[in-house]
């Protein structure tokens, strides 16, 4: 190799690593910018008016656009010029916030200010969510899209335990007004660092060519949807995650907060450990995908990634049918199972999304990530309820069991369809 040749794939190198530098920066502000807000503001919200139910529409704004939003975001994220959309958002959620920062000094930081500013945040995050996510094969090369996957999942994982941690700290001992001042400004910064990202040049001259005649939402959504029914390889792997979503909502999300609080009765604290074990498990996850998935095809990991799922549903009842428990043993135990999941999860979901970018193409791959994600946010709901539901009829062990049942029905049948081993696509650096 010549001299050149070498300190040109130095060079290279040096900018995938710059790349990945200021996108874990970029994310990390914006991910915990946002959990922060919402969840301080959900406190403001109750402590101003006292209504738990103005505390959870504070929090149903920051969750239910998303539903109806993604496949627009979608569209737009494959007719536009991703970089532009990404850095857009957060330079709009910064300055929604200083001019939300503004108006409460002069007006007041009223009920109606804060709903339309979660409201709008909400907007401009699902917009920066989707454009990031199908914009990541134009960051770094496939080698590398790994690392960006598994980067993006250890801060997801972090923000989700230190989010609510931090907006109670904020809450506490910070002005209100302040923070949404400083949390303005940190989206500015998130802005400004994706703007140094260097993105594939072929990014722009597609985009370009798409933007010339009106864009109808409807058909693109419609081509979304074809797009992605016209591909089983990838069709069967968005029914394995929305059925893995679904399961994980009706056998684990619902049923063990319930079988903590309603029937062991335990603290928050110890609670709130058992709750904090499922991110750490996916940091874990997240840090260990490389070397496994090297090891082992995808289609097979799959295979014994699920039994291990419908496993650890089924025995998270197993402590309903055992007396003489102290509260030792049951945070030891569901704390070990939480954390599992996380893990389990995390395994699943990044080499996905690492298929999901290799395989789909650029000027679809907004609007097919989009539609399964909402998809899969539309279930939730369905699978908490049905949860809930059967919870106070028939005995709470009987729920996670008949959940991992039928995830494990669900998956075997749907991962022995296809073999994929993840060196199929591109060899993983």
């Amino acid at each position: 190799m010549s001299i050149a040749a070498i300190n040109a794939s130095e060079e290279k190198r040096d900018g995938e690593r710059k790349n990945l530098l200021l996108y874990a920066a970029g994310k990390t502000i914006s991910v915990f910018g946002t959990a922060i807000y919402q969840f301080a503001m959900g406190l403001y919200v109750l402590k101003l008016t006292g209504s738990a139910l103005s505390f959870a529409a504070t929090l149903i704004l920051g969750i239910l656009p998303m539903v109806i939003i993604n496949p627009f975001a979608g569209v737009i994220a494959d007719k536009f010029d991703k970089k532009r959309l990404v850095v857009s958002m957060d330079l709009l959620n910064g300055m929604l916030l200083v001019f939300v920062y503004v108006f409460s000094h002069i007006f007041g930081l009223t009920l109606v200010i804060i709903y339309a500013a979660t409201l709008l945040m909400t907007v401009f995050s699902t917009f920066f969510g989707v454009g990031m996510e199908s914009a990541k094969p134009n960051i770094v090369t496939e080698k590398r899209l790994m690392n960006l996957n598994s980067i993006g999942k250890v801060i997801d994982s972090v923000s989700s335990i230190m989010g609510p941690m931090l907006g109670g700290m904020v809450f506490a001992f910070v002005d209100i007004r302040a923070f949404i001042l400083i949390n303005g400004i940190s989206f500015l910064l998130s802005g400004v660092s994706i703007l140094l990202i260097r993105f594939t040049s072929c990014q722009e001259s597609k985009s370009a060519g798409q933007l010339k005649g009106k864009i109808v939402f409807t058909e693109e959504i419609k081509d979304g949807f074809h797009y992605l029914i016209g591909r089983r390889k990838i069709l069967n792997l968005f029914i394995l995650l929305i059925s893995l979503n679904f399961f994980l909502g009706f056998a684990v999300m619902v049923p063990i907060p319930y079988i903590m609080n309603t029937i062991f009765r335990i603290g928050a604290k110890e609670f709130g450990i058992i709750e904090g074990a499922f991110p750490v498990g996916m940091i874990l996850g997240a840090l260990l995908v490389k070397k496994i998935i090297k090891r082992i095809a995808y289609s097979s990991l799959l295979r014994y990634l699920s039994v291990a799922l419908s496993l650890l549903m089924v025995i998270s009842g197993i402590p309903l049918m055992v007396e003489g428990l102290n509260d030792f043993w049951i945070v030891s135990f569901y704390s070990l199972i939480m954390f599992l999941f996380g893990g389990v999860v995390a395994l699943i979901d990044i080499p996905f999304s690492y298929i999901m970018q290799i395989e789909i193409l650029d000027e679809y791959r907004g609007r097919v990530l989009s539609i399964g994600i909402s998809i899969g946010k539309v279930l939730l709901p369905v699978a908490m309820v049905s949860s809930g539901f059967l919870l106070s009829h028939i005995p709470s062990y009987l729920v996670p069991t008949l959940g991992g049942g039928l995830f494990f029905l669900c998956s075997v049948k749907n991962t022995a369809k296809r073999r994929i081993r993840l060196e199929e696509v591109k060899e993983i650096e």
